[in-house]
């Protein structure tokens, strides 16, 4: 199956692990990185720009990708952070194609597939990734996030705010 075939939002979330035997695990499993207790300038976010899952396999590429570009750049001076978690288990009803296939399977009847992977549900304007540097490195920054962004399977945009001092002290460096 494709990975096209997940990103569409249709019926409702499939989370209740308890029911579902072999759920396969998310492949991202670090949501933060960097040095989370420094004090930042500036907050760069990538955000969605419409309603999607996304797998979990490429919000694990997205990590990889903007975390390496930053390391490489700017060492240990920032604070990732992937914001959606993967919680709705895909399934798939596996078809056989080819000759005498009828004969080991049922087709629609009872098709509820089994799980084949973990997605998560965007809405549009939602933060995916949150990136806090200092000035010095906002344009790396952005750069992560636009390598980031070419792999979620949805059109995103990229923001910069200006963190205030009172922001930084209310939020304790999360």
């Amino acid at each position: 199956m494709k990975a096209r075939n997940y990103r569409e939002v249709k019926g409702m979330a499939y989370t209740r692990i308890e029911y579902i035997d072999s759920i396969p695990q998310p492949k991202i499993t670090k949501y933060t990185l960097g040095k989370p207790l420094e004090t930042y300038t500036y907050q760069v976010s990538l955000v969605a720009n419409e309603r999607v899952q996304i797998r979990h396999n490429a919000l694990e590429a997205a990590r990889v990708a903007a975390n390496r570009y930053l390391q490489k750049m700017l060492g240990e001076r920032f604070f990732m952070r992937v914001i959606p978690i993967p919680h709705i288990i895909l399934r798939e009803n596996k078809m056989i194609f080819g000759a005498k296939a009828e004969r080991l399977q049922k087709g629609m009847r009872r098709a509820f597939g089994k799980p084949v992977g973990r997605a998560a549900r965007v809405e549009p304007n939602q933060e995916i990734i949150v990136i806090r540097v200092d000035e010095s490195g906002l344009e790396v920054a952005k750069e992560a996030l636009r390598r980031a962004a070419s792999k979620i399977p949805t059109t995103c945009r990229i923001t910069v705010e200006k963190i205030s001092s009172q922001q930084v002290n209310s939020q304790g460096g999360e």
